[in-house]
């Protein structure tokens, strides 16, 4: 498991003065897509020819999951950002009582918003066309059998969008917001952390991670 810095640990009770102990009911939303993971010896090698991100591109991978009803959020890795495969397995380590979520942000214009439950794995990619360019957008093409569109095509989301519509963010809150063109992906996790109830401390790990 990767290492983690105590100095980019936050964690906080969501039950705490101030917030929002009502059931939430999640909006209508398409059937998500869920993906049974299993280790595969035989994994489709197409993208060996994308570069990996570089450092500087990539701009935080963060992990959230609760334990024992609190919400624990946490900097991971930052080469996690190149591997879904891995950031999936390090995110089912976690000691998460419903699963783990994975952010990651690349050059401040894709996102990838990982959901680990068990064997059971939800997937979001902000921009389809991103899979032609990262490693990690074209580890979500694969992981959901879906081709890689043109780049001159409009740009739109791959996955579940209703990934978190059980915590509080519907599939159509999440499409707005990433069709909103004046946020950039890093700000647009910010908001999805949000409207999960994950800030201030979501906030500050990633930008803690963002500096390193």
């Amino acid at each position: 498991m990767s290492d983690f810095d105590d100095e980019e640990y936050e964690s906080f009770d969501l039950d705490g003065p101030g917030s929002d102990t009502r059931p939430r009911t999640a909006a209508p939303a398409a059937a998500p897509v869920v993906v049974d993971v299993e280790d595969d010896d035989d994994e489709d090698d197409d993208d060996d020819d994308l570069e990996d991100a570089a450092d500087d591109e990539i701009d935080f991978v963060v992990a959230a999951y609760r334990e024992e009803g609190q919400v624990l959020v946490q900097a991971m890795d930052a080469d996690l950002a190149n591997d879904l495969e891995e950031l999936i397995a390090q995110l089912r380590r976690l000691p998460g009582d419903a699963g783990a979520l994975g952010f990651v942000s690349l050059v401040e214009e894709v996102f990838v918003l990982v959901r680990v439950r068990g064997q059971h794995v939800q997937v979001l990619l902000n921009d389809a066309a991103a899979a032609a360019d990262w490693p990690i957008a074209h580890d979500v093409a694969d992981l959901l059998d879906e081709d890689i569109p043109d780049p001159d095509d409009d740009s739109e989301p791959m996955g579940d969008l209703g990934i978190v519509a059980d915590l509080g963010m519907s599939d159509f809150d999440m499409a707005a917001l990433i069709e909103d063109l004046d946020l950039g992906s890093d700000q647009m996790l910010v908001e999805i952390a949000d409207k999960i109830g994950l800030n201030p401390q979501f906030r500050r790990v990633a930008e803690a991670a963002a500096q390193s």
